[in-house]
């Protein structure tokens, strides 16, 4: 193929052409997706908040984006963990408000969604000359000043936990950023509410809301007397806030005598007072403990200070695993992004303090529990692909010690010493999916870590887990399909289904668990991979003849198109008020990635045309929720776009402008653009991983791609032209793979006539093929590597 010389008006036809024929379109960076072009698709979500905490507490708190900082210790919107049932009720939250008169503002008299308060927007950010998650929130006014509240977690000589529940403080510091030169006042004064956490999730799902944040004033009086003690330290006065037993709720630390004031402004409502002088660097210092604690508990913190209690907490988050990755990329949203990711994952974690194991939670102050399906996703697409092992190999200890000890969610089903699950004391539903998601990440972090100890103490229960596969499609004690799955709860529709959701994780952890045992040559190795391929075969038999049978959609041109079954029958299934929004997220578009069918396939590529152009997008006004109708905003799902798996049908076909428009819509569609917290769903539920973690697959993917083809290893496949540059050089150093860590550095010339690679690998088995693929850039025609040069001619990808 010649190389293709193209215009900004026509890159888009001929790069799809050339794409879908096998060889790369040649681009500008001026007309393929990027973060400041993706910022333009996606505006900013509404009523973000996100978690504050310490690696692995049992405890967060939660800063809402005005600023709210939440202390609960018993989330309960989704089932609340058992073991946190004794603390349901004990929440507390302070809220930082401007005010003239020094009141805290008059709540609604009505339940009444936060957002059509005040919109739904707030200014936020990360301290980054830290290591420690600093989350600031300003407050700017128009009298002429900003004051910005800032706060990081601590817990007693910063170290890791120990019981998971040993006392967690929040510490705050309210300070004068910015004052105006040409008008401000000489002081300004703010209120610092106290009062219960009195916003709730509310599932409305009607018009443009889906879940949202909702103010229910009854919730708001604190239940206990409380009452302020001040004491001196030298000239300055400083406050405790005590319960009637004597516990401190927070504590004031000193300033000026008077610049702090403590009232009741109504029943169970409580007040700070505080004047701010007009003067940059003028603070006040605040410590919040999540639960009340002891008054010599809480001098021994406050001693500390805001600055010693921050370089203590630098030195424990500045430490990172000997085996992690760098990747700096020219970019700066992405570094920063994934910086601040890799530290909430395991913020969105616990050690249960009974059990003493140690769990990733789903998100934060809204799935507090363990989907394990989708959570898994922040080990095997996130941690583990970083090199963060020892983290992953903890949190991944309760499901081998609870393996066997759940009931799978279907009627067929037995008790089985094979079956992977949640705990019940994290479980919110059960889905059986999450046997498949726990072998995928049991073995991917095998297959990346290479770690020994971790192969010898999991080998004997991923065959129990295959054998559950095996044994479970032996059975004949249901109405299903033979030779599949029998029927199961695939989702929180809860109905026993055998779900193209259920056959795809499944199959996707046997065929990881196989790669697993052929590494270690296992002797049943073969057995369960003869066993896969099976499956796979039986699965597109049935499948195929379904699709042949079933309904049919009609594209803009006529054309009659397949519209595939979500589950292995073309009765239907009872309507659930999930059911549309679930045909995109956990239907058909998961087989390509669970790798039971090619996204070449023609049922394949109509249903994601289905989603992208069908009939739901013509449904769609200025108006919708996630529960609608579904179909793919610019490559993500309008509902919960970490089940964009579309995305994946496009990296396998190599379809660069559908594969970059969604993962930079992951990354700033789906994230916060400010905290870089993942939601579930667009101005929805907040802080859950996955969605970042999904993102940040399919950017490791572009670049280094051991997936694509068994025994290969594909470089700059599909890699962003941001990120070939002649400023920065790119960097993915010490990157795992299922052959051992490899380095990629490679930066462009000034003229963009020459690009410089630098590649090596640490190879426990070298690929029996490596792959660099030429960058679609027009002006290309030399590339270096490691020291040699070559020209580029015809666009042929070279073999290293």
């Amino acid at each position: 193929m010649k190389t293709l010389l193209i215009t900004f008006l026509l890159s888009a036809s001929i790069a799809a052409a050339s794409l879908f024929a096998g060889k790369p379109a040649v681009y500008s960076p001026d007309n393929e997706p990027n973060v400041e072009l993706a910022k333009l698709w996606w505006p900013d979500q509404r009523h973000v908040w996100t978690p504050i905490g310490w690696k692995d507490h049992y405890f967060r708190f939660n800063v809402l984006y005005n600023g709210a900082i939440m202390a609960e210790p018993c989330p309960n919107w989704t089932p609340a963990r058992p073991h946190a049932l004794k603390w349901l009720g004990q929440d507390f939250m302070l809220k930082l408000i401007p005010s003239a008169n020094g009141n805290p503002e008059e709540l609604p008299a009505t339940i009444t969604s936060q957002w059509r308060v005040d919109g739904g927007h707030g200014l936020q950010g990360w301290r980054f000359d830290k290591q420690t998650p600093v989350l600031w929130t300003d407050f700017p006014l128009q009298e002429g000043l900003v004051v910005r509240q800032e706060v990081f977690a601590h817990i007693k000589g910063a170290t890791e936990v120990q019981s998971g529940i040993e006392p967690l403080y929040a510490w705050i510091r309210l300070s004068v950023t910015h004052v105006d030169a040409l008008r401000h006042p000489e002081k300004f004064t703010f209120s610092m509410q106290l009062s219960r956490l009195y916003y709730f999730h509310a599932q409305r799902y009607l018009q443009d809301d889906g879940i949202t944040v909702d103010i229910n004033p009854a919730l708001a009086p604190y239940s206990k007397q409380l009452k302020s003690v001040d004491f001196k330290q030298n000239d300055k006065m400083g406050m405790n806030i005590l319960e009637p037993d004597g516990k401190v709720r927070m504590t004031v630390l000193p300033v000026n005598a008077g610049k702090v004031i403590f009232s009741e402004f109504k029943e169970g409502i409580y007040n700070l007072k505080i004047d701010f002088a007009a003067q940059v660097g003028d603070h006040v210092d605040l410590l919040l403990p999540m639960l009340p604690e002891s008054l010599e508990e809480m001098e021994q913190e406050a001693a500390l200070g805001f600055e010693s209690a921050l370089a203590q907490s630098e030195n424990y988050w500045k430490t990172t695993p000997a085996t992690a990755a760098e990747v700096h990329v020219p970019e700066d949203f992405f570094n920063k992004w994934l910086s601040q990711n890799l530290k909430l994952a395991e913020v969105v974690a616990e050690k249960d303090y009974v059990s003493g194991e140690y769990t990733f939670l789903t998100g934060s102050w809204g799935y507090d529990n363990l989907w394990s399906t989708p959570t898994s996703a922040t080990a095997h697409m996130l941690l583990d692909l970083m090199g963060y092992y020892e983290a992953v190999d903890r949190h991944l200890e309760l499901f081998r010690k609870n393996q066997g000890t759940v009931k799978p969610p279907g009627p067929a089903y037995d008790l089985h010493p094979g079956y992977f699950s949640t705990p019940k004391h994290l479980t919110a539903f059960d889905w059986l999916t999450d046997h498949g998601a726990i072998m995928h990440e049991v073995c991917t972090h095998a297959l990346l870590s290479n770690n020994m100890s971790f192969i010898e103490k999991w080998t004997e229960p991923i065959v129990k887990g295959c054998d559950f596969i095996k044994d479970m499609c032996a059975k004949e004690n249901h109405d299903g399909v033979k030779g599949m799955l029998p029927p199961g709860n695939a989702t929180d529709e809860l109905m026993p289904v055998q779900a193209v959701w259920n056959m795809a994780w499944s199959y996707k952890g046997l065929t990881t668990a196989v790669r697993f045992l052929y590494l270690i040559n296992h002797p049943r190795a073969a057995e369960f991979d003869h066993f896969a391929n099976d499956f796979r075969k039986r699965f597109n038999e049935v499948y195929h003849q379904l699709a042949e049978d079933g309904q049919r959609w009609t594209d803009a041109q006529g054309n009659k198109r397949y519209k595939p079954p979500t589950n292995l029958t073309l009765q239907p299934a009872p309507y659930h008020y999930f059911s549309d929004a679930f045909y995109l997220d956990t239907g058909p578009m998961i087989l390509v990635w669970a790798g039971l069918m090619d996204a070449d396939d023609q049922i394949m590529r109509d249903i994601v045309d289905f989603f992208r152009e069908g009939p739901n997008k013509k449904l769609y006004g200025t108006r919708f929720n996630p529960l609608c109708r579904p179909f793919l905003d610019r490559e993500i799902s309008t509902c919960e776009p970490c089940y964009s798996w579309n995305v994946f049908h496009s990296w396998q076909l190599r379809d660069r402008k559908h594969f970059l428009e969604g993962m930079y819509s992951l990354m700033i569609g789906a994230s916060a653009q400010n905290t870089y917290i993942g939601c579930e769903h667009r101005h929805g539920i907040q802080s859950t991983p996955m969605t970042v973690a999904m993102a940040f697959n399919l950017a490791r993917l572009s670049v280094i791609d051991e997936q694509i083809v068994n025994g290969e290893l594909h470089l700059l496949r599909l890699c962003p032209l941001a990120w070939l540059s002649s400023e920065e050089e790119t960097v993915f150093e010490k990157m795992p793979t299922e052959y051992g860590p490899v380095n990629l550095r490679f930066k462009k010339s000034t003229d963009g006539k020459t690009l410089t690679v630098a590649f090596s690998g640490e190879w426990r088995e070298r690929p029996q093929k490596i792959v660099l693929h030429l960058p679609p850039l027009q002006s290309l025609e030399t590339i270096i590597i490691n020291g040699k040069k070559q020209a580029v001619k015809h666009r042929d990808n070279l073999i290293l």
